[in-house]
């Protein structure tokens, strides 16, 4: 059976033995056996009907608001998978752990998952730097990460696949289609204080700089969790930049964007593009106190293909009328389908052989339209502009051709 997403599916070669050489059952022992011997030498936590897998995201702490939507995307293109048969014939059973916005106990989680409870892979990490924590341990034990997140870009690491965008299919994009639209030449940069945002801004102070002859008139970064940014808004209104660029995350982003509504700060007076607000944040902070805004996302819940409506559709049936899905969640929702299409083009659960087979995957049916797996582990991807409503949702305004990942773009680094 075919997956929703339309992944390329490769298939074991199933084993023929006659009738009269066995029995029907001594038949279907020998199959099982060899099919565990070739889809598992490594040792990983899978039996001939159940492949252990794992999930660490943030379920509690300051990104609870951003992560929530990912294990819920996760969840469902499992329940999905193993309605449809599984992989190689297996049911995916989920070890969940909680990352809890500390970065520590992501990289303390990720190593339980791959040392004690050898899972075959894991779909995980928002932020940069719960990323950075557990990298080291997914490289040392060699396991295999799902990265759902857009990110700043200048990593590449045999054991991650980035199914989120890197800075060129975000950022670049982003700015230069509102130096383009709105003719922005005076910048503001704000986000807050981890690698992302700090290394996202440093690719944007280059491009405005060097490439669309603006200039940044502001710079400022603000602790996880902040919710006092009066002192920033006075400082924005007082520069008046034509264009505010934002990368505040989480929680955060509720206090922001009402502190920035209470001053008066809104659409009608100000340009803001947001790298980092999607639908799910968009539930605390109430789309009224963002209308007229802008983010540069490669999807949008508004998205108007049949494959979206579909995922929409299963999403809602699933957690509800008044779910919302934003960029990253429907980034996650990809995870588990790639990881199923590699596992099966290459015959097996071990890692290295999964890997090996990722490059050229392709999702012909993904919500966001169409996918492949790139070489350097990254998607091709669409940049999409979208414009905040005041009933939370976004309408989009702009949608690039596909975009070749490159994660170490020229002069950026």
């Amino acid at each position: 059976m075919d997956s929703p997403l339309g992944a390329k599916r490769f298939l074991p070669r199933r084993l023929a033995l006659g009738a009269a050489a066995l029995s029907l059952m001594a038949a279907s022992v020998f199959s099982q056996s060899v099919l565990a011997d070739t889809a598992n030498t490594t040792g990983l936590a899978i039996t001939d009907t159940e492949v252990t897998v794992g999930q660490l995201h943030s379920a509690t702490g300051t990104m609870a608001i951003s992560e929530t939507g990912s294990i819920q995307a996760e969840r469902l293109a499992i329940e999905q998978i193993n309605a449809s048969g599984g992989i190689l014939g297996r049911q995916i059973k989920v070890i969940q752990e909680d990352g809890a916005s500390d970065w520590p106990t992501f990289a303390e989680k990720a190593r339980k998952l791959l040392v004690n409870d050898k899972v075959a892979t894991v779909f995980g990490c928002w932020t940069s730097a719960s990323r950075k924590a557990v990298l080291p341990v997914f490289e040392k034990e060699n396991g295999l990460l799902y990265y759902p997140t857009f990110y700043e870009g200048l990593e590449q690491s045999k054991n991650v696949i980035y199914t989120g965008q890197e800075a060129t299919q975000q950022i670049l994009a982003g700015l230069d289609w509102i130096a383009k639209e709105k003719g922005a030449k005076t910048f503001y940069l704000i986000g807050s204080d981890y690698i992302w945002p700090r290394t996202s801004m440093k690719i944007a102070r280059k491009h405005i700089e060097n490439v669309l002859g603006g200039k940044v008139v502001g710079e400022e970064y603000y602790p996880l969790g902040n919710t006092q940014f009066g002192s920033l808004i006075n400082k924005v209104k007082l520069k008046k930049p034509d264009v505010v660029f934002a990368a505040v995350v989480g929680g955060s982003n509720v206090a922001f964007y009402k502190q920035m509504k209470a001053a008066g700060v809104t659409a009608e007076k100000q340009n803001l593009l947001t790298l980092s607000v999607t639908e799910d944040e968009l539930l605390g902070i109430g789309g009224e106190n963002m209308a007229g805004f802008y983010a540069s996302m490669k999807y949008f819940q508004s998205l108007d293909n049949p494959n979206n409506k579909a995922f929409v559709e299963a999403f809602k049936a699933k957690y509800g009328k008044d779910a919302v899905i934003g960029d990253v969640t429907q980034a996650a929702y990809l995870g588990p389908w790639l990881w199923k299409a590699a596992v099966e083009k290459a015959g097996s659960f071990d890692v290295d052989k999964v890997v090996a087979a990722s490059p050229g995957i392709e999702l012909t049916t993904a919500p966001e339209g169409y996918v492949k797996v790139h070489d350097n582990h990254h998607l091709w991807s669409k940049t999409r502009i979208g414009q905040v409503q005041a009933d939370g949702q976004f309408k989009v305004i702009y949608e690039s051709g596909l975009i070749e990942p490159n994660p170490f773009p020229k002069g950026y680094q």
